[in-house]
């Protein structure tokens, strides 16, 4: 990683510009071009230093449900579950946390009723007890890591 992969890491922590050609408008921010930056970007992903990018979206004021969820995973079928619950759409990524809970998910469905249909389905698919963490309140905190 070179200073202008960091540079953009630290830049995208900020968001796009809301303008009509974004990259471009980065490109002339960091110097560089918007096909080096979408180069750039693209091999941080496939590298796996960046692990994601896109954006974040408020499912409820789109009319949708979420929650976060747990399961305690023996070690001898945590691959197991975890390639179970990869191949549902609702769960939007799974990780592992080292507590006797240490599988957590977040779960995104169209309706309440879609997210409760899902996590008896994912108790029933894993014959697991399921630990079911609906949010209370919503607290935004704005997190930045310059690297």
């Amino acid at each position: 990683m070179d200073d202008l992969d960091r540079r953009l890491i630290n830049r995208l922590q900020l968001g796009l510009p809301l303008v009509r050609n974004p990259w471009q408008a980065l490109a002339s921010e960091l110097d560089s071009s918007s096909t080096e930056l979408l180069h750039r970007l693209h091999e941080l992903l496939c590298e796996g230093i960046l692990t994601r990018f896109g954006p974040m979206f408020d499912i409820e004021r789109l009319g949708g449900a979420f929650t976060l969820a747990a399961l305690a995973v023996p070690e001898e079928r945590f691959e197991e579950v975890a390639e179970q619950l990869h191949a549902l759409p609702e769960v939007a990524h799974n990780y592992r946390r080292e507590h006797a809970w240490n599988m957590w998910f977040v779960l995104a469905c169209a309706t309440e009723q879609d997210v409760t249909d899902t996590l008896q389905y994912i108790e029933t698919l894993t014959g697991l007890p399921l630990l079911n963490l609906p949010k209370e309140e919503t607290y935004h905190v704005g997190l930045y890591f310059p690297v």
